[in-house]
Order: structure tokens, then C-alpha cells, then sequence
């Protein structure tokens, strides 16, 4: 798993880097099922904008990705606010994921009950 960490009108310095990398590296707690993680930093320089600092992340899988985004007056603000939002996000997708793959569909269902005909008509001989 990668993280990939970009900036918009902002020089990414070593401890910005190492910042976003371990508060959204903890997502990898949450689910194995995780590709890369793309985090994108913006700086807005309007001085008329009050939360000018945004963390945008894009957390993709094997089968999908989640999308997270929040504004904040810092940037280890925004980081910290988007890294909450992708960790539910995460938690929600596996519990989404988990629970779809153990719905019963048409071919269990009739492969269940294929095998309980054969089993009470092996019992009756």
C-alpha cells in the first residue's frame, strides 16, 4: 500500500509529509483491502478566504474507493479533520462489503436445498 502525498499552490515540506503519512496511514487498521491512498493539499491565497487550507483524500480498493475532503485554517487542521472522515468511511465500506458477501443469493439457496433433498432422501433408505 502507497501513500501519495501532493500539493496545489503549497511546497510539501518533510514534516507536512510525515504528518498527513501517519494520520491517514492508520486507515490501514481498518481494512487490508486497501490499494493506495492519494492525499492532495490546496492552499487557497485569497486573504478574503477564512479556512483556506484544504486535505483532500482518495482511498481506493479492490473493488471501490472513498472520497474525503474538509477545510480547515491550518493544514494540520484540515489533515486531522479528513483523516476522522476517511477512517468512518473506511469502517463503513468493509461493513457494507462484509455484510453484502454473506447475504444468501439464488445459488446458495438452491444449493442448500438441493443438499437437504439428498441428505432426508439418503436418510429414508
Amino acid at each position: 500500500m502507497r501513500i501519495t502525498v501532493k500539493g496545489r499552490n503549497i511546497e510539501i515540506t518533510d514534516a507536512i509529509r510525515s504528518y498527513a503519512e501517519e494520520k491517514i496511514g492508520k486507515v490501514m487498521n481498518h481494512y487490508d483491502q486497501i490499494q493506495s491512498i492519494d492525499v492532495v493539499l490546496n492552499v487557497i491565497k485569497n486573504p478574503s478566504v477564512a479556512q483556506s487550507h484544504t486535505a483532500e483524500v482518495i482511498c481506493k480498493f479492490i473493488s471501490g474507493s472513498v472520497q474525503a475532503e474538509e477545510n480547515a485554517e491550518s493544514m494540520y487542521a484540515s489533515i486531522d479533520l479528513v483523516a476522522d472522515k476517511i477512517n468512518r468511511q473506511v469502517k463503513k465500506f468493509k461493513e457494507k462489503q462484509i455484510s453484502s458477501s454473506k447475504t444468501s443469493s439464488i445459488r446458495t439457496d438452491n444449493l442448500a436445498a438441493e443438499a437437504a433433498e439428498a441428505q432426508a432422501s439418503s436418510t429414508e433408505k
